[in-house]
């Protein structure tokens, strides 16, 4: 058998749980193409990336307040310029005088190691606003190489090459 034979073969063993060879991947059946986009079209509903968030804050981009659900001295140790100080315990509370109900809220805290921005869009789901989860978090911002306040001021850190382009224009995806 060829070496190209002997390939699909494999891959078709793998994908039918048949033969010797088995897939992690494939263990669990793929669902059908219009599950796929029912769930994936869901996802984008509820999230919005790092670099979609800065480039519509960056255009001034109407209608999105950005809320750093952090508390005071997180948000002293770094922000995202232009972001409302919200911290989570206090949205029901203070959410109806800060933000306008026809907006669209995108949360975020730390990084993806803490849903402490799912939390607070929970809260503001709750309140009836319209609201999307920013992934990554601050960790992120800063990593993609975007600029953020402080408490001693505007600070920015070199591009992570490892979560965009070195060039720092954008990976188009």
């Amino acid at each position: 058998m060829s070496s190209t034979a002997t390939t699909t073969a494999s891959t078709a063993s793998a994908a039918t749980g048949t033969g010797t060879s088995t897939s992690a991947v494939l263990g669990v059946a793929p669902a059908a193409p219009g599950e796929a986009a029912a769930h994936f079209a869901a996802r984008l509903a509820f999230e919005a990336d790092v670099s979609d968030v800065h480039a519509d804050l960056l255009a001034g981009v109407p209608g999105i307040v950005v809320v750093d659900s952090r508390s005071d001295a997180s948000w002293a140790q770094g922000h995202i310029p232009g972001a409302l100080h919200l911290p989570t315990a206090r949205i029901a509370e203070l959410a109806p005088q800060l933000v306008d109900p026809d907006a669209t809220v995108v949360t975020y805290c730390w990084g993806p190691g803490c849903n402490g921005a799912t939390r607070a869009a929970l809260a503001f789901a709750r309140l009836g606003y319209s609201v999307k989860e920013m992934l990554g978090g601050f960790e992120y911002w800063v990593r993609e190489g975007f600029g953020y306040e402080s408490a001693q001021g505007a600070e920015q850190r070199p591009i992570d090459d490892l979560t965009a382009p070195r060039s720092g224009i954008s990976c188009a995806c």
